[in-house]
Parts: structure tokens; sequence; C-alpha cells
């Protein structure tokens, strides 16, 4: 069983990642529908202001508690997530609450807990909501990508994307039900599965890009492609590991140099695209969306390492 101190800076630090992920990808589906389906923009924008909702609790919650490896590694916000939303919000027409950003560019890290009963109380409150949250959020996702795969819906994000952003939501959901179940996440235990994980959304992320790169950016479309190889062939090898119980230190050390070319693959690319000079239909936000999840693995494989 955890700590309350444990099952409070676990809880906090999940929720300053994957609810700001999850609402952007609320966002994501509610700009890629055509006027017929205006019905399922209305509830993408719903779920959106939902996980806003959840994402300021959660904000209100950590100053001061949560881990300053959370904070230090820019799984939270990045130097772009601020003017992301400004350019986005100017593109799209849509009213994104940039002073969420602005409250988690000022949270401290954690000293000691004070009055941990009552904050614990808090955060249980708030992992229900963003278990119920969550659990509606796939059922969405899941009945657009039905819709889209029997010719019953046109949206302008991939099918891929799609089951791409279902697995996060399921493993946001998945840790959170754990942790409200008391269960222990022990991420250096478990750093086989989430690397095969993270290793395969990376190879995706690299796949988005590449297809969302105007045709003129070929070095940049073959830099992509290449990181899609080699997230690739890193997914196999972490999925081998696991079915061998093979030692796993060379799969997270080639893993985590991948990772961070990749990362600064993706921050050069969002600077480029916020800069006005990398042409694409990529919209800024998404491309700090994916720093930030690069962020969020880096973090995650140099505790692997130690």
């Amino acid at each position: 069983m955890y700590s309350k101190n444990e099952y409070i800076k676990q809880s906090l630090g999940l929720h300053l990642f994957f609810a700001r992920i999850m609402k952007e990808h609320s966002l994501f589906l509610q700009l890629g529908f055509t006027p017929r389906d205006s019905g399922f923009t209305k509830q993408a924008d719903a779920f959106r202001k939902e996980f806003d909702r959840i994402l300021e609790e959660a904000i209100k919650l950590s100053d001061d508690v949560v881990s300053p490896d959370v904070l230090k590694s820019g799984e939270v916000v990045t130097p772009f997530t601020l003017d992301a939303e400004k350019a986005t919000s100017f593109f799209t027409g849509v009213q994104i609450p940039t002073q969420l950003t602005k409250a988690e560019e000022e949270l401290r890290s954690g000293g000691k807990i004070k009055d941990n009963f009552r904050l614990k109380q808090r955060v249980s409150t708030l992992n229900r909501s963003a278990i119920n949250a969550t659990a509606a959020l796939i059922k969405f996702k899941s009945n657009i990508l039905r819709e889209v795969l029997n010719c019953k819906m046109f949206t302008f994000n991939y099918p891929l994307l799609i089951e791409h952003i279902i697995r996060e939501a399921r493993l946001y959901l998945e840790m959170l039900k754990r942790l409200q179940s008391g269960d222990i996440i022990n991420y250096e235990r478990e750093s086989l599965d989430l690397e095969f994980f993270w290793n395969r959304q990376m190879a995706e992320h690299a796949k988005f890009i590449r297809g969302l790169l105007d045709p003129t950016e070929e070095e940049l479309i073959n830099q992509a492609n290449m990181f899609g190889i080699e997230f690739d062939q890193l997914t196999e090898a972490a999925k081998a590991a696991i079915d061998t119980t093979a030692p796993c230190s060379k799969v997270t050390e080639e893993s985590l140099m991948a990772t961070r070319d990749l990362r600064n693959f993706k921050e050069q690319g969002t600077q480029g695209i916020l800069d006005c000079k990398v042409r694409s239909i990529i919209i800024p936000l998404l491309g700090d969306h994916v720093l930030r999840e690069a962020n969020h693995y880096l973090r995650l494989l140099r505790m692997f390492r130690s």
C-alpha cells in the first residue's frame, strides 16, 4: 500500500501530464470534424473543458507538493507551450485557457506535505472525476474510430492517430484505477512494458509528423521517416525482451538515446512551426504536445536506468 504522501505525489504528477494531454486530444478531435458532424464537435469541446477543469484542480493541489523531477522534465509545460496555445487559438478561434499554463509555470516542487489527510481526500475526489471523464472520453474516441472505419464519418485525423490517443487514455485510466485501489505502481519493475508502449507511441509520432509536413520539406520528411523506422525496431526489441525476460538495460539505453534525438527533432520542429519557418499542416499545439510526451518518456527512461 502507498503512504498518503506517495499516493498524493503520484496522483498529481499523473494529472499534470495526462489531464493536459487529454484536453488536447479533445481539441485535436474537435478541430478534425466536418460541419456535418457539429454534434461531435460540441461533444469534443465539452470534453476539452472538462479536462481543463480537472487540470485546474490538479494545479491548485500541486504547488509545493509535486515531485521536482516531474516539474523539471518538460512534460508539464515547455518553453513553447504558451506561445503554441496562443497561436492555436488564433488559427482556430477556440479559446484555450492560457492562465492554466501560466499557473503551471509558477508551480514549486514538493516540500513536506502538510495536512495530508485533507489533501488526500481532495486528490481522491479528483482521481474519481478523472476516471469518469477518461472512461467517457475513451468511449467517445472509440465511437469516432468505429464510424471512420465503417465509412460513416470523415475526419481530418488519421485513424491511427485516433487509435494512438485511445491507447494513451487507457494508460491514464489504468494508472488512476490502480492508485485508487492502493496498488503500487513500481515504474522500474514495469519498465519493459512502458518501453514497449512509449516506443510504439514515439514511432507513430514520427509517422504522423512525416505525413503532416508539406511535400516540399523533403529533409524533415526523411528525418521523420528514419525516426519511425528506428522506433519500430525499438518497439520490437522491447517486445522481444518481454517475451524472453531478457535483461532490458540495452533496450533502455538505446531507447534513451533515440528518444533524446527525437525530442530534439520535435523541439526544433515546434520552434520552426511557431516561427513560420516549417511548411506543414501541423497545428502549433500538436508540435508542443508530442514534445511533452517525449520529455515524459525521457524522465521514465532515466528512472529505469538509475
